[in-house]
């Protein structure tokens, strides 16, 4: 599944990472959110290509985002 993070409308409020460690995290310098390492395509922190298996935890994130800026597709 694709996951993209609207980074310039994150709040920093750290309810992805909260949910779901294993694909978001909290960017050092600007302290938004973003997709860890692993999962990036290319080097773009808001864009990610996310195993099935964490499906339920991205969702959760997404779901849980009080901005709703983390979008999913199939």
């Amino acid at each position: 599944m694709k996951v993209t993070i609207e980074r310039a409308e994150c709040i920093s409020c750290g309810t992805c990472h909260a949910e779901c460690p294993e694909v978001f995290e909290e960017n050092e310098d600007d302290f938004f959110s973003q997709i860890v390492e692993e999962y990036r395509i290319g080097d773009d922190p808001a864009v990610g290509q996310v195993p099935e298996r964490l499906e339920d935890c991205v969702q959760a994130a997404a779901d849980g985002c009080p901005v709703q800026i983390i979008h999913i597709e199939e």
